[in-house]
């Protein structure tokens, strides 16, 4: 039977003050979730921040938002004008797509009533943008990838600041991966090189498994590098990034020309060059290079399975389970954990009724951390989620500190999707002091894509040497449908 007194906890604070309510804990705060996959598949082109600046056209049509309006019904990528119109059209000849551009004088946007706001969209393409994201910005597509939307971030080579502002795609996108408000601790798992490398034929790697290399589109052989940059990947700070493509010479942690991972609910595709999306045709006066067509590549391929996986299109995952019928039910036993340890596995005192930290419903729930000491607490559950469902992950999270800092994450909460074997599958969230409120704000994550596997459920709790962080779960439920 569980104590009543806990003196492990004796530091902490009944509620959330210092003025931690800043604008990352807000974000961290939000509830709202993207706008679920469905067909056609939404996606949406950033024409925003200077993607046609100098000699690149990276639109796919001159009509903004809607390519519709310049032809409602393209056979050709001539039929709509801009340097993107190749990968545009073949989306839209599918009749599985609807595609919109976000045109130049607006802003990205999240959570409100515009037709162009990220939420009404599954998959957000940013081909090499050329001027910095605002803060407000940076929020919205962090959340809008943390609540299960897609980002396709193209760069280009350092010094490619093709409007003269003093910023290129490589230092606008490793700005939004590590100075946002929503997660700076590399929440994708890789960081852009800073180099112009001038040319080659980067290979994909051996992998009849993966939908972006096998995809309903065709398969990757190769890609092209036509003066572009590679990404460094770090699996210990998120190890679902894989690589897919890589320069010559190059493997595993380093030189990957394409990489793809995940955050929250979403997913992240990372492609090192604007040359293989470049069709050769655009606006007049543009000096463009048909890398979409190169025979020495398989661009096209590569660009349209990962839109699909990006968006959850490919069998492999996104927003389906697989097709098939499901029965609608709860998994999760023990969910409120008002039955005591039942059915979690858990460091020692972690499930508890304690007084000192409420519980939201009933008398129990697991409080991770607060000691105000370096200590490490866990608690997980397998779980079997049945083929051709659609499953999503709720939990309700508290955090309660005694830090002061607004800007350093000293302690943590991984959740995290591991296999049988042990190995994470996926780092859904990690949360710290910074996300400390009053009261329990609801978590939601899709793991549809691991319908027809047993997976474990995993939180893991990481506490630094001084000043306590309660890191406090209940209500959890994994709903399949």
């Amino acid at each position: 039977m569980l104590g009543l007194g806990r003196s492990r906890h004796r530091f902490t604070t009944a509620t959330a003050v210092f003025g931690l309510l800043v604008a990352g804990v807000a974000v961290q705060a939000s509830a709202a979730a993207p706008a679920a996959a469905a067909t056609p598949h939404r996606i949406l082109f950033d024409n925003a921040h200077a993607e046609t600046a100098g000699n690149a056209d990276w639109i796919i049509s001159t009509s903004q938002p809607d390519p519709l309006g310049q032809d409602s019904s393209p056979s050709a990528e001539t039929d709509w004008t801009g340097a993107l119109s190749s990968w545009g059209v073949a989306l839209q000849k599918t009749g599985d797509y609807s595609l919109k551009t976000l045109p130049s004088g607006s802003s990205l946007a999240y959570g409100g009533s515009t037709a162009t706001d990220l939420s009404n969209f599954d998959t957000l393409v940013l081909p090499e943008p050329n001027t910095l994201f605002t803060t407000a910005e940076k929020t919205a597509i962090m959340t809008f990838v943390k609540n299960g939307g897609g980002l396709f971030m193209v760069s280009d080579h350092t010094g490619a600041d093709r409007n003269s502002d003093g910023e290129d795609a490589v230092e606008i996108l490793n700005d939004l991966m590590t100075n946002n408000s929503v997660d700076s601790t590399d929440p994708f798992g890789f960081s852009i090189d800073t180099l112009d490398v001038s040319s080659g034929y980067p290979a994909a790697i051996s992998d009849s498994t993966d939908a972006v290399l096998h995809g309903s589109f065709g398969t990757v052989t190769k890609s092209l590098i036509a003066d572009g940059t590679t990404a460094t990947l770090k699996p210990a700070d998120n190890s679902a990034v894989k690589g897919l493509v890589y320069r010559s010479g190059y493997s595993g942690n380093t030189g990957a020309f394409f990489a793809t991972s995940t955050f929250g609910s979403g997913r992240v595709a990372f492609w090192g060059d604007s040359s293989p999306i470049d069709d050769g045709t655009g606006q007049s006066g543009n000096t463009l290079y048909d890398g979409w067509n190169d025979t020495g590549a398989t661009n096209a391929a590569l660009a349209l399975n990962a839109t699909e996986w990006l968006a959850g299109g490919s069998s492999s995952g996104g927003g389906g389970g697989g097709g098939g019928t499901c029965t609608a039910a709860q998994l999760l036993a023990n969910p409120g954990f008002e039955s005591g340890n039942t059915s979690w596995t858990a460091t020692s005192g972690v499930i508890t009724n304690s007084s000192s930290e409420a519980a939201r419903t009933g008398s129990y729930k697991a409080w991770l951390n607060g000691y105000g000491s370096a200590n490490t607490d866990t608690l997980s559950q397998a779980v079997t989620i049945p083929s051709g469902c659609a499953a999503t992950l709720n939990f309700y999270l508290h955090v309660d500190t005694a830090e002061t800092t607004t800007s350093t994450a000293y302690d943590t909460l991984k959740a995290q999707v591991l296999n049988s074997s042990g190995t994470v599958l996926s780092t859904l969230a990690t949360y710290s002091n910074l996300n400390a409120a009053s009261g329990y704000t609801l978590r939601s994550f899709d793991l549809s894509s691991y319908a027809g596997q047993t997976v474990t459920v995993k939180f893991t709790g990481t506490e630094g040497s001084t000043l306590q962080t309660s890191f406090v779960l209940d209500d959890t439920a994994l709903n399949v449908s």
